[in-house]
């Protein structure tokens, strides 16, 4: 029997604390550390910070100390506004030393040739080559739903005249006022501007998965159009964060479409909703997410991928196990594979192990 991967968990929120219990059942998987970011975490019991028993793992926030342990592969889960730009570094330092990474934080980069930053692409290269080490990010959405679900799909088309793939979700369990109210314009009237609508931002935040979608395909994507449609709740709705007012917005869709030859071949949709009351003729879910892909061609093909509780309870529950577990399932491929950057596309599937 070969020796266990060793692995690292870099913070221990949702997906992070997902992805400790999930390594803890693993006899191919050992957790020899965890990096958390508060100083009140540190040197507590990372079976207990994920909610479960004693591992006997205790936490640090001394990134050097983690380096240091050698790990095959750090499952890298932080969040937070700063995003690429906190996590970059990180991900130096850690494919420098020869560490391999997978990572749900840096989603733009689920298909890397596309990424927006090309001089920190170029730095991430480097550093994957010079350490012989591997760097992989995926998750649900964007990830698999957002694209491998279609292309695995696409494997029965014998022609495609338009990919749709679209996530639809009850978001009301997110905690972070700073997010939902001014990135996305929850609970703000519609003439509020929120960062999404930025002109260029959804084009650059949905960009990754249509890129990665057309490789597959074997297309060239001539530009990627971007457009954002809100709703208005019209009573009271009381979330994670706060109160959203009636009257202000409540639902908020966004879509970006690839253009192929002229015309939108390939588009995502992601539809969030505060309460699912509103705007009622936009497609819903009632599980904790619906991720859905329409191809139009011969033959056409529909597929609903529901997460969670099917009476919706889940509070996101689902999708997050499923981001975590898009990760921690590819650690043994990633670690096989050759130095450098992979999507999806570069790798089989990520089939779990252990797991029945």
């Amino acid at each position: 029997m070969t020796d266990p991967t060793r692995i690292v968990v870099w913070s221990t929120g949702g997906v992070g604390s997902i992805a400790i219990e999930a390594i803890r059942h693993r006899p191919d998987l050992e957790l020899v550390g965890v990096w958390v970011h508060s100083p009140h975490k540190a040197g507590r019991d990372a079976g207990e910070l994920a909610g479960g028993k004693p591992l006997g793992v205790a936490a640090t926030g001394d990134a050097d100390a983690l380096i240091a342990l050698r790990p095959d592969c750090v499952v890298y889960a932080a969040s937070g506004p700063e995003r690429d730009a906190g996590a970059v570094p990180d991900y130096l330092r850690l494919l420098a030393a020869g560490i391999n990474v997978v990572s749900t934080s840096s989603t733009s980069l689920v298909y890397p040739p596309s990424y927006f930053h090309p001089q920190w692409r170029r730095q991430l290269q480097e550093a994957a080559v010079a350490g012989a080490a591997s760097f992989y990010v995926s998750g649900i959405f964007p990830g698999f739903g957002s694209d491998q679900l279609a292309l695995l799909l696409a494997t029965q088309s014998k022609t495609i005249r338009s990919v749709t793939v679209r996530e639809i979700a009850l978001n009301d369990h997110y905690p972070v006022a700073e997010v939902m109210m001014n990135g996305m314009g929850f609970a703000r009237p519609l003439d509020f501007e929120p960062m999404l609508s930025t002109p260029g931002f959804i084009e650059m935040a949905w960009g990754a998965p249509i890129h990665l979608m057309a490789q597959g395909l074997g297309v060239q994507i001539e530009q990627i159009r971007g457009s954002l449609d809100r709703r208005v709740t019209h009573r009271d709705i009381e979330v994670a964060f706060g109160t959203i007012p009636a009257g202000t917005c409540g639902a908020v869709c966004t879509r970006a479409a690839g253009v192929v030859d002229g015309r939108e071949a390939l588009v995502v949709e992601h539809i969030i909703r505060m309460a699912r009351d509103v705007a009622p003729d936009w497609p819903a879910s009632d599980c904790d997410a619906t991720y859905r892909v329409d191809i139009d061609g011969d033959p056409d093909i529909s597929c609903a991928m529901t997460l969670g509780d099917a009476r919706g309870h889940g509070a996101g529950r689902g999708a997050m196990a499923a981001t975590a577990m898009r990760v921690v399932n590819a650690v043994p491929y990633v670690v096989d594979a050759a130095p450098g950057l992979l999507s999806s596309l570069d790798l089989p599937i990520t089939l779990p192990r252990n797991v029945i």
